[in-house]
């Protein structure tokens, strides 16, 4: 099947409508819907439910669905089970409605979210952190990737594909599972990761409530604590970064300790 979200996005183009003039369209038709809304249905965050979904047709003059929307016959065709809950939806009064296209929602942004976790991690396991040992008086170090800095405060946009140097670490507070090194910059999670502590971080870890970990929302770094439905800051001066359901957040990994011996920064 065509991605939705990409081909309501080219109907809404090719008939040179702005989000907004088509949420104006929807409104005519009794549709009380925003552009945020429209944003999220083509940008595959959110589905529209089969009302929506037809309604968006009819405004884009799209005639033909299943020419539009499916490569084959199959990609459109219902099993019994999918017509099934089609018509117990439609059974539904409007309050009932609204809870399942809650449910609807939050699933699609749940597996959303995964996919675009999954994308990062396997991107990195493309281009591992250079990881190697050196011979030196003191002993055998690693070298790390480096980022600086992940914000215990108001947030740092850092940690594309850039590493601003490379770490050696001493054998004797090397932890073998660390991807990467990354410095704290702030004092909300005080007192166990002060401003200016280098932390180690393990990508492939489980990651538990009550875990710290490196979050990136909304294109923003932060060391936190995982929490429900929150990040979590330690140190009780300061809030809690609320997730709201149309936030991007990513993990980038399991705070798994902090160096405490000794250790050189080597610029790239």
């Amino acid at each position: 099947m065509k991605n939705i979200g990409d081909t309501l996005k080219r109907l809404r183009e090719e008939n040179g409508l702005t989000r907004k003039e088509a949420a104006d369209k929807l409104k005519k038709l009794g549709i009380d819907i925003s552009d945020k809304t429209l944003y999220g249905y083509e940008s595959g965050r959110n589905s529209a439910n089969a009302d929506m979904f037809l309604s968006l047709c009819k405004i884009y003059k799209c005639n033909n669905i299943m020419e539009t929307f499916s490569e084959t016959v199959e990609d459109i065709l219902f099993t019994n089970n999918e017509w099934e809950m089609v018509e117990q939806y439609r059974a539904l009064d409007p309050i009932g409605q609204s809870h399942v296209d809650s449910v609807l929602d939050w699933e699609t942004t749940r597996l959303s979210s995964l996919k675009e976790k999954d994308e990062r991690i396997a991107e990195l396991q493309a281009a591992p952190a250079t990881i190697i040992e050196l011979s030196s008086h003191s002993g055998s170090r690693h070298l790390a990737e480096y980022f600086h800095d992940a914000s215990a405060g108001a947030g740092i946009f850092i940690l594309g594909n850039e590493a601003a140097a490379r770490i050696a670490i001493s054998d004797s507070d090397w932890d073998e599972r660390t991807d990467y090194v990354i410095r704290v910059n702030g004092d909300s999670m005080e007192p166990d990761y002060k401003d200016g502590d280098n932390v180690m971080v393990s990508q492939h870890m489980e990651l538990d409530y009550g875990d710290i970990g490196i979050f990136v929302v909304n294109g923003k770094a932060y060391i936190k604590e995982y929490g429900e439905t929150e990040l979590i800051s330690r140190n009780p001066d300061y809030p809690n970064i609320i997730v709201h359901e149309a936030d991007n957040i990513v993990c980038m990994g399991k705070v798994i300790g902090k160096l405490e011996g000794k250790y050189e920064i080597i610029s790239n």
